[in-house]
């Protein structure tokens, strides 16, 4: 279980095709305390297990594998050498919620449709709404991309804002974005247990 509030930016430095799928490498900064093997990280949204660890040139290198099924409903298949992510450990008893709960699993991907200057740093962008569950995009509610926890500006039939202040733009990957990226989306657990909740009453 993550928050959705991003601890660093790290960089990939290597994707390699392996049986299962691909063997993932970042390289990033450290921690206050030791990462360890089998641990979760939330990366760019998908929680991925840490299945190697290393240090070169004072920085450390975290190997992830990611399977089909994985590459299959996240952009990480799309991910190059030099891709920038965003990271986030996993919570522990003692750890503050800033954000909201999320889990890492992703509902899909979404593209950019615009992105529009607001002043003083801000900025607001669109995303398309059409591989998720339009039904759990709620106005004022809360959603994952690639990661981060937002609020949602505004919901139109098919896409949604939101509305960025200068530090997640310069502390995540959303201040890098350009109009036919991709994002991973994770609807709000919540929304979407409501939803699927009455789903399931209304078709008894």
């Amino acid at each position: 279980m993550f928050t959705g509030l991003i601890q660093q930016m790290a960089k990939v430095v290597s994707i390699s095709s392996d049986e299962c799928g691909v063997r993932l490498v970042i390289s990033c900064a450290g921690w206050d305390s030791p990462l360890e093997m089998g641990e979760s990280i939330c990366t760019s949204g998908c929680c991925l297990t840490v299945a190697g660890i290393s240090e070169e040139n004072a920085k450390k290198q975290i190997s992830f594998d990611v399977v089909r099924e994985t590459l299959d409903c996240t952009t990480i298949g799309s991910w190059n050498v030099g891709s920038s992510v965003n990271l986030e450990r996993s919570l522990r008893p003692d750890s503050l919620l800033g954000g909201h709960f999320v889990q890492g699993h992703i509902d899909g991907a979404e593209t950019v449709l615009a992105v529009t200057e607001e002043g003083e740093g801000a900025c607001r962008i669109r995303f398309s709404l059409l591989n998720v569950d339009s039904d759990t995009i709620v106005h004022k509610g809360s959603i994952t991309i690639d990661g981060i926890s937002l609020t949602i500006a505004a919901v139109g039939d098919d896409w949604f804002d939101v509305a960025l202040v200068p530090t997640t733009l310069k502390e995540t990957t959303l201040g890098i974005l350009k109009i036919g990226d991709k994002v991973n989306i994770e609807t709000d657990i919540l929304a979407r247990t409501v939803v699927h909740t009455i789903r399931k009453m209304q078709n008894k």
